[in-house]
């Protein structure tokens, strides 16, 4: 599995996220950019992002993903 296929996944799945990831196999950083998921306590945002993930953690095209969650304006001021 690439990186650039978890990418177009999870921002087609989730239009109004962007996402960066980074790693490749089955091991993956995600930094997801999105205002309305900042809202959500932390396992709500988990849980948004984990039921699209789901089947390919099943089936162990990915084995390991680690999340961090920003809105767009701590991402601005981040990079």
């Amino acid at each position: 599995m690439q990186a650039v296929e978890v990418k177009s996944f999870l921002e087609g799945k989730l239009p109004e996220i962007k996402v960066e990831v980074e790693g490749e196999g089955c091991n993956f950083q995600l930094n997801i950019i999105s205002d309305e998921l900042a809202g959500l306590s932390p396992v709500k945002r988990q849980q948004q992002i984990y039921t699209h993930l789901n089947p390919w953690i099943a089936d162990g095209s990915i084995h390991a993903v680690t999340m961090k969650f920003f809105s767009r304006a701590a991402w601005a001021e981040r990079t």
